[in-house]
């Protein structure tokens, strides 16, 4: 069967660079679906239009996307089953011919603005900035003649006929955005030995001690952070929702031990997906933290229980 990816489109944007690395891409057993915006893209897998949406989750320089994260925790919830990492690059896109010093109009995502900001103002001071839905969409306004230059990945380039007349002018080279595939909710995937795992926890009040507690469940089971965030959960001032990655995968008996264990803490816990991890290898299982080790502990509990001998 054939799959549908949605991502934010048009083509030739970021996402669908990143998309264009999933699995099944290459060989068509996955179509790309572009679609105008983020939240779309998310919609249109809840709704059964798609199968699946790319869209990004957090970038080294911007931090996450808060469009991504807010969808994450809404109804009907959704789970994370794949990830790609790509490298941002971001070229000063024109028509062909033209040369920098007549650029007088800029079309870029406010994502991309924010990351070349100080060369827009030193090379182009007095360019229009107009924001618009994607790199690529201004590409294309571009190609029609709209404007005269975006800032846009090179693939928009290629796809849309314009010349770099600069290239790589992010204001901090070596940017790389994380993407990440969501979902309906499955069964995981088997645990391939460098998983992750993702999910959302919510403090069941506002306490001193009481982020430590959370941590402290991860943190004596030997489990590591890859990521942690906060994000306003939206009922009122003050209270945040806390976004965790980690590694491991559900199926370790670490991982989903402390799972269970926030579960009992926390006010409401959001498992969104366990999934091959794709920026580095898992650091070593701390020593009494193996899966022998928590299977060990409870036969030995159980003896216990059952006649009183350890």
């Amino acid at each position: 069967m054939t799959l549908r990816y949605g991502f934010l489109g048009p083509e030739g944007t970021f996402a669908h660079a990143a998309a264009r690395r999933l699995a099944g891409v290459e060989s068509g057993d996955v179509v790309l679906v572009p679609l105008p915006g983020v939240t779309q893209a998310i919609d249109a897998v809840r709704a059964g239009a798609v199968d699946g949406a790319l869209v990004p989750l957090e970038n080294s320089v911007e931090g996450g996307v808060p469009a991504t994260l807010d969808e994450l925790v809404a109804d009907p919830p959704l789970i994370i089953t794949a990830e790609v990492f790509l490298p941002v690059v971001f070229d000063l896109l024109v028509r062909p011919g033209a040369e920098l010093i007549n650029v007088k109009t800029l079309a870029t995502h406010p994502h991309a603005e924010a990351q070349v900001r100080r060369y827009l103002m030193t090379e182009l001071p007095t360019a229009a900035v107009t924001m618009v839905s994607s790199t690529a969409g201004g590409a294309k306004l571009v190609a029609d003649g709209e404007f005269d230059a975006a800032v846009a990945p090179p693939i928009a380039g290629e796809l849309y006929g314009l010349e770099a007349a600069a290239h790589d002018i992010a204001d901090r080279p070596g940017a790389v955005t994380r993407f990440v595939l969501l979902t309906p909710p499955s069964s995981p995937p088997p645990a391939t030995g460098n998983d992750r795992t993702s999910l959302v926890t919510f403090l069941s009040e506002n306490r001193s001690g009481a982020l430590i507690e959370l941590l402290s469940e991860l943190s004596t089971r030997g489990v590591n952070l890859t990521r942690l965030e906060s994000r306003p959960t939206k009922a009122s001032l003050g209270e945040y929702c806390f976004f965790i990655d980690c590694e491991g995968h559900i199926a370790d008996q670490r991982v989903g031990d402390a799972l269970a264990a926030l579960h009992r803490v926390c006010a409401d816990v959001r498992y969104l997906g366990s999934y091959p991890r794709t920026d580095g290898e898992q650091g070593p299982v701390l020593e009494g933290r193996s899966d022998e080790a928590f299977v060990d502990a409870a036969h030995w509990l159980a003896a216990i229980r059952s006649d009183g001998t350890s």
